[in-house]
């Protein structure tokens, strides 16, 4: 008896509870955001692509924050607005494996881009020997790998869970703890683990990013200049305004008080994550850098020449 419960074919995705009109407003915004995530961080891999000047290893992270923006919306967002509510039970952890994956990897690269800036500024002789190819390579595989084995810990405590129904998840994608709350056993384990690895994997690189940019505001400030202060500051801004928004609204995800309406919270800060985060990101390093907006135009200017 417990076999036959434990076999699960599908789940229903329940979405926002929205009017009709209120839900063709949604469906609305979130093309027009899932577009312009998917343009933005397209123009980003394709200007550091072809310009040379950004090929650095700031920018090379940079390429690896703007996969994971993508691979964000890509996971969630087609299902959100497909027409049918379901998804198969192996698509269901696929996709909680990957939100799970992509959400530690962009902390990991998000400290170490924070290194990055730490390396540039405060040990700028040293920095082509710290930061050499081999270097951000190794730490890029690391950030990847490390937040894979993290996620695939999280599934592997999902898959020996019975579920018993009913099968119908209380969100617009497979998020982890809305699909724990269908299983027919006590999830003790897998919360816990949940909020160790959140604990780890926030707290620890927030922690250090804000230790680096100490460092680094330090230093800024016993630069004689003017223009080498401006152009320190310009170098950073881009990246601790990225760093704010992802870290802040973990914050209010998992330490602000629950709503009435806990599950409604939930969704909206995932759509967030999933989908307004990752088109925010490319317009701060767009509008905030130099370096980009000028590759930018002399990339057009190319173009405009043949």
């Amino acid at each position: 008896m417990r076999e036959n419960q434990t076999w699960v074919t599908e789940f229903v995705l329940l979405g926002f509870q929205l009017s009709p009109e209120m839900q063709l407003l949604l469906v609305g915004l979130v093309s027009l955001c899932y577009a312009l995530t998917l343009l933005g961080n397209g123009a980003i891999l394709g200007l550091i692509w072809l310009d040379s000047r950004l090929h650095t290893p700031m920018y090379f992270f940079l390429s690896h924050l703007a996969i994971v923006d993508l691979a964000y919306a890509c996971n969630t967002v087609p299902q959100m607005l497909s027409t049918t509510q379901t998804i198969s039970f192996i698509s269901c952890v696929l996709q909680t494996f990957l939100y799970m994956a992509l959400g530690n990897a962009e902390c990991l690269l998000l400290l170490i881009m924070s290194y990055d800036r730490y390396v540039a500024i405060c040990h700028p002789l040293h920095y082509s020997v710290m930061m050499n190819w081999r270097v951000c390579a190794v730490l890029a595989a690391f950030s990847w790998v490390f937040a894979s084995l993290l996620s695939l810990v999280h599934v592997v405590l999902l898959l020996r869970l019975p579920f018993c129904g009913p099968h119908e998840v209380n969100h617009f994608f497979c998020e982890m703890l809305a699909v724990l709350k269908l299983a027919c056993v006590d999830t003790w384990l897998n919360l816990v683990v949940i909020f160790a690895v959140c604990v780890f994997i926030m707290v620890g690189p927030l922690s250090l990013v804000l230790v680096s940019y100490t460092r680094i505001l330090m230093a800024i400030f016993r630069i004689q200049s003017g223009e080498g202060r401006r152009k320190a500051f310009s170098t950073c801004s881009s990246h601790l305004c990225v760093v704010g928004l992802f870290f802040g609204s973990a914050i209010v995800m998992y330490v602000a008080p629950k709503s009435r309406h806990p599950e409604e919270q939930q969704k909206i800060l995932s759509l967030y994550y999933s989908l307004f985060n990752p088109v925010l990101n490319p317009l701060i390093y767009s509008l905030r850098n130099a370096e980009v907006k000028g590759a930018l135009k002399r990339v057009l200017w190319k173009q405009r020449l043949i």
